[in-house]
């Protein structure tokens, strides 16, 4: 299911080679799957997700915005799951199980919640694991002959991820969870033997998992496919990095930077800042570039190839990486004594336009933005980014303020990982990308055209800025639409505890509508 027409971008009317700097002049929502409403305790792929859909397209909005839709990972990330090519199978819609038939009514009934505007991650995950397995068993025992060849098909499909991505998944839930470097050394070390073995007396639970993707991708494209119908894009993002304890890195060893034991020996991060004076230790391991060129990435080419399968267009994180990384030996405890090193730059670019085509991708190009950098970016064409609340710090040369765009730009209020705009205007605080303040409240007030009495009216302000500039795509979270405060953040960097949680309830996102 994750193999499908990759060149077919039906709806922007130009050439593929004009492709990368010919976005269409449209707005878009940011709102990650997890945070529909809903009353199975997270916002999943079903019936509020085509409501959703249906808004935007009376909304006239173009783009529709998301997280990696991958598992999370620690901190209930999505930027740091345990595959970068599986499905988040939390996201799966009892009610179109049901529909299936392979829920009843009654077990339908058992998974159904109060509306919350929380996401309880635990809980979701240990409900949803439980539906899936019951479904997969009713699958088997009703499923029609072609049904079963369609499962069949899934499987070999996607075998070059989806056989280890299950067997790592049952094996690190029979040990605890522990990581890949805390099992026993046959299975750390992939010895074929000890594989089996496991493969053997982990039959269910590997079967599971890949019923689990079956399912998620049926859905998702099934989605999808409407989004495309209605004159939506999908817009999806592709963290520069991967997690250690994933089944990439287990299954792939050679390609990253990892000692004999298989613990990483240096590890990413981005060096110290005004915002931090230690830098930020991301501590994902990096990649042997050299070796991923001598065979020609075919790694990230199969990473790719994926991603067109589930969005039409890719932001692509952390774009400055792909110039030159920030190396962090694995044992220094912060980012500050690392060094900048080469990337792989131009020639992983041509290698992904060789296999794959022209890719519309937006660079993520926030923080330190070298010239080399800017080269690399505007070699492809690729639009950057521009972070209204980034704008006000800095004087009229500011290039986050809207009278200093470019039109190949995506232009937000903010990000996953930013502050609401209420948030950040009315508790200025510092954090790893923004300190507001007073003098940059008293800029913004200026600038925008309001007074501070009109806090309630700040995102408006926010949004008509935006609009008037010559940006190709101007894109909102769903919060700053809505005018919320700091209580609906989605994301603080370097915080865990509390992120990633927020939802919408029910349809309030419908109030949204004339601000689009």
């Amino acid at each position: 299911m994750l193999r499908q027409d990759t060149t077919g971008f039906r709806k922007f009317g130009v050439a593929k080679s004009d492709l990368l700097d010919m976005f269409p002049r449209s707005a878009g929502i940011l709102l990650h799957i997890s945070s529909l409403p809903g009353e199975f305790g997270i916002g999943d792929l079903g019936p509020d997700a085509y409501r959703f859909v249906d808004f935007l397209r009376d909304a006239h909005a173009r783009y529709w915005q998301v997280l990696p839709l991958v598992p999370v990972g620690f901190g209930d990330s999505p930027y740091a799951s345990p595959s970068t090519f599986a499905g988040n199978t939390s996201f799966v819609s009892p009610a179109l199980l049901a529909q299936a038939g392979l829920l009843t009514e009654a077990e339908l009934d058992n998974y159904r919640h109060p509306a919350t505007s929380r996401v309880d991650f635990d809980a979701v995950r240990r409900e949803k694991g439980q539906m899936i397995s019951a479904a997969r068993r009713r699958y088997f025992e009703i499923a029609t002959a072609d049904q079963i060849r369609r499962f069949d098909a899934f499987r070999a499909d996607n075998a070059s991820w989806l056989d280890d991505y299950s067997l790592f998944m049952a094996i690190k839930a029979a040990h605890g969870q522990r990581s890949w470097t805390d099992w026993p050394v046959g299975l750390r070390d992939r010895h074929e033997a000890d594989l089996q073995n496991a493969r053997a007396q982990l039959a269910d639970a590997i079967l599971d998992e890949q019923f689990g993707q079956f399912v998620f991708f049926a859905q998702w494209q099934d989605l999808k496919a409407y989004c495309g119908q209605q004159g939506i894009d999908v817009v999806g993002d592709v963290p520069i990095y991967v997690a250690h304890d994933s089944a990439d890195v287990w299954a792939n060893a050679g390609l990253f930077r990892l000692a004999a034991d298989g613990r990483p020996t240096h590890v990413s991060g981005v060096p110290p800042d005004y915002f931090s004076e230690d830098g930020q230790r991301w501590g994902n391991p990096l990649y042997r570039w050299d070796k991923m060129e001598q065979s020609g990435f075919p790694w990230w080419v199969a990473r790719m190839r994926a991603a067109l399968g589930m969005y039409d267009v890719i932001r692509l994180d952390h774009f400055r990486g792909f110039e030159a990384y920030w190396e962090v030996p694995e044992h220094e405890a912060t980012a500050r004594n690392g060094r900048w090193v080469p990337g792989p730059g131009a020639a992983l670019f041509d290698a992904l336009g060789h296999h794959l085509g022209v890719i519309p991708i937006i660079a993520e190009d926030l923080g330190l933005i070298t010239p080399g950098v800017r080269e690399l970016k505007e070699r492809y064409r690729y639009p950057g980014m521009a972070i209204l609340q980034f704008a006000f710090d800095a004087g009229p040369d500011n290039s986050f303020l809207p009278h200093n765009y470019d039109r190949n730009l995506w232009a937000y209020t903010g990000t996953h990982d930013n502050e609401t705009v209420r948030g950040w205007y009315e508790e200025p605080r510092s954090t790893q990308s923004l300190e507001v303040t007073e003098q940059a409240r008293a800029y913004c007030r200026r600038y925008l055209g309001f007074a501070d009495e009109q806090v309630d009216e700040l995102h408006i302000h926010f949004l008509r800025a935006l609009y008037a500039s010559v940006a190709d795509v101007v894109v909102a979270p769903v919060q700053d639409l809505l005018g919320l405060g700091a209580d609906a953040r989605m994301n603080e960097p370097g915080s865990v505890g509390s992120n990633w949680a927020w939802r919408l309830v029910d349809d309030e996102y419908t109030a949204m509508a004339p601000l689009l």
